[in-house]
This record gives structure tokens, sequence and C-alpha cells, in this order.
């Protein structure tokens, strides 16, 4: 069994009236967009970091910016795909925890629907994915409302192989 852990954070933008608030792959309505090349879905971001934890092989950074400009990639399901890959050859998902600082959205009404999102994406059940979320009491800048924060911590299980 191996663990890993995954963040990642961005700003609120509140001048982009097109783009939408995209976590976990669930569009949050009435909340500003996040900044980012892509949708900056910061649970599927701390996610894919999590993932990439396991596998040593980082997708965000350098090759998300490349997918984001060259193939006008913006869904981060893809670069969630993208780790996953490395990591279905040798490992298996057991489960996923996220833990989410915001001031707003008050995510609540959306946490049932972004834990089955997340099972689907990642091929187990949502009684497999534990989400949190937390105001944060505005002691950061994400409890403050400039932003959101995500951390995610992966369990995995090495896939028996047959000889």
């Amino acid at each position: 069994m191996k663990c890993a852990i995954g963040q990642d954070s961005h700003a609120f933008s509140f001048t982009d009236k097109q783009k939408k608030l995209v976590l976990g792959g669930v569009e949050i309505k009435k909340a500003p967009p996040l900044q980012g090349n892509s949708d900056a879905d910061v649970i599927l971001h701390a996610l894919t970091n999590a993932v990439s934890g396991i596998t040593g092989s980082n997708i965000l950074g350098k090759p998300a910016d490349k997918m984001c400009r060259e193939e006008n990639i913006k869904d981060s399901s893809v670069f969630l795909q993208q780790a996953l890959s490395a990591l279905n050859k040798k490992y298996s998902i057991t489960h996923v925890s996220v833990a989410v600082e915001a001031k707003q959205p008050v995510l609540a009404s959306y946490i049932d629907k972004i834990k089955k999102n997340l099972g689907r994406l990642l091929g187990i059940s949502p009684d497999c994915v534990g989400l949190t979320a937390s105001s944060g009491e505005g002691l950061t800048a994400f409890g403050k409302g400039l932003g959101i924060q995500a951390f995610c911590i992966i369990t995995v299980n090495e896939v028996e192989t047959a000889f």
C-alpha cells in the first residue's frame, strides 16, 4: 500500500464573466471562476498531483500548460486521466480524501455530486471518496474569500500480476 498527498490553489477571477467555477468536475453555480490556463479545478488538480506523487510522473505544470496552449485542453479531467494512465498500470486506488478551504462558495449542497463524479473518474465507489470543506475561519486568503485551496490524499494498492 502507498499513499500520496496533492495540493492546489487558485485565486478567483472576479472579472471573467465567460468562465465557470468547476470543482471536482462539477459546475458550481453563483460563484466566481478561478484564474488559470485551464478550468482551474483545484480539486482535480490536487488529485492529479496526488496521483503524480505515487507515479513520479508530473502532469501539471509544463505538460498541462502545453496541452492548454497547443491543444486547447481546458478540462482538468483530461490531466487527471493522463496521470491515471501511469498509475493504473501498477496500482489500484482504494480511497481518496479531499479537503477544501474556501470562504465561498458554500459546498454542502454539492458534496455528494462531487464525490459521485470523483468516483466515476477514478473507477471507485463514491463511498471510497471523502470530501470536506472548511471556511478556514478567515485566517488565510482562501478563508477571506480570495480563492480556493484543496488538499488530496490518495491511497493505492499494488496490482497483483500473474506470473
